[in-house]
């Protein structure tokens, strides 16, 4: 039996499937990625764009960073990959999907209740009065607020601040609860996020990486399956479907 046919029946037979997607998700739709060769972080410094200080020492270009990357994502939009886990997710064949990214492309696509545990570019928030605005609305024209003149800020986590509590005590739980965990397109170096998957097998779950590069988990993981994750997805989806009643 090959990787793709072993995958199909796992999932097949799990109660509940956990998905959990970084940067290789969204570079598959032309997105940069931060830390390759031609990564966002190229030539830049991310403490003096992308930090807590930075928007107060650095405010004009912290807020220049953001909207050059908001402009961004309207350059580029949700995948195959992003369209076939949202259906699944609709179909029940799979159920909670966290993600490392900020980009918002799998509601793009249609999922659901998706768990952000780095924030998302689609929202800019207040730090004066903490009311929350639609990125796409307000950044072009301005960067401060409406109803206080405070700052603006995207809703992603910046350098030197801690993962969303809420966000993340509901990721290790929907982990914990899983039957098959599926890691797709992270290299798996960011803590505590890189554990999730380490918990899930822990709590009995079969662990799964798609991924292009190695991961620094794959001695951990009981399959990967190496290749493009759109093309993966679709394999699967292919199968899946001659397999499902």
């Amino acid at each position: 039996m090959n990787n793709i046919d072993l995958l199909v029946d796992w999932i097949s037979e799990a109660r509940i499937t956990t998905i959990f997607t970084g940067a290789g998700m969204s570079t598959e739709s032309g997105l940069p990625d931060f830390r390759s060769q031609n990564g966002l972080w190229k030539d830049k410094d991310p403490l003096s764009l992308a930090s807590t200080d930075a928007i107060n020492k650095n405010f004009k270009e912290f807020i220049g960073f953001y909207r050059e990357r908001i402009l961004q994502l309207n350059e580029y939009k949700a995948n195959i990959g992003h369209a076939i886990l949202a259906e699944w997710q609709t179909k029940g064949i799979i159920n909670t999907i966290i993600t490392q990214n900020v980009d918002g492309f799998h509601q793009q696509a249609g999922a659901k209740d998706v768990i952000e545990l780095h924030g998302t570019l689609t929202k800019m928030r207040c730090l004066g009065c903490r009311k929350n605005y639609s990125s796409k609305d307000v950044l072009i024209d301005q960067e401060t607020c409406a109803s206080c003149d405070g700052k603006l800020r995207p809703c992603v986590v910046l350098f030197g601040e801690q993962l969303p509590k809420m966000a993340l005590d509901r990721a290790f739980l929907e982990a914990m609860r899983s039957d098959l965990f599926i890691v797709l397109g992270s290299s798996l170096e960011v803590s505590p996020a890189n554990m999730l998957p380490l918990h899930a097998k822990e709590s009995g779950a079969k662990f799964c990486i798609i991924n292009r590069d190695e991961t620094r988990m794959d001695k951990e993981a009981d399959l990967i399956i190496r290749g493009n994750i759109g093309e993966v997805l679709t394999n699967l989806n292919s199968q899946l479907k001659k397999t499902t009643p």
